[in-house]
């Protein structure tokens, strides 16, 4: 069970965490709590594995990557923790995920390829597929991003006055 200090520091790490030099502290401010209570409680949810992962989301179009790719690899069952491990170490790479293929799509593992270019993200999974010695991959590129939002798992409490943190 989580307290409702806990539901309210994880509604609060849902959306952007603010763009100043101390984003935890201004957290806090607007929780009405301790920078170092919302420290404490946070490295006990990760402790506890309620929160598994804590991590940014960059938006590459605005930081000089004009292409990204989803690649979607064919790789031998028994070497999927190892390629994967070895797919991740390229630093265009974002995301590498393992999937279950199917019948009519024989992919099983899933990388993000990021670059300046499409030609890039092409060469780029050139490398990696002569690294970990993978033949079958197939690159779907983006043509416009359709939704990108965190996750909402609690909606923001009032705020200390009585006012939500929607404004209402």
């Amino acid at each position: 069970m989580l307290t409702e200090l806990e539901k309210r520091v994880i509604a609060s790490i849902q959306g952007d965490i603010p763009i100043v030099a101390e984003p935890y502290k201004e957290i806090a401010r607007q929780l009405d709590i301790s920078e170092q209570l919302l420290l404490d409680t946070l490295r006990s949810l990760c402790r506890r594995g309620v929160i598994r992962r804590f991590g940014a989301t960059l938006r590459h179009q605005k930081s000089g990557y004009g292409a990204n790719a989803m690649t979607a690899w064919q790789v031998d069952e028994e070497r999927v923790e190892e390629v994967g491990k070895a797919m991740a170490t390229f630093k265009q790479v974002s995301h590498c995920y393992r999937r279950n293929p199917t019948d009519k799509w024989p992919y099983n593992l899933y990388t993000m390829i990021h670059g300046a270019t499409e030609e890039e993200c092409r060469q780029v999974a050139r490398r990696i597929a002569r690294k970990v010695k993978v033949e079958n991959y197939t690159l779907l590129f983006s043509r416009r991003e359709l939704k990108k939002t965190s996750m909402q798992y609690f909606s923001v409490e009032a705020e200390p006055g009585g006012k939500q943190a929607d404004g209402k």
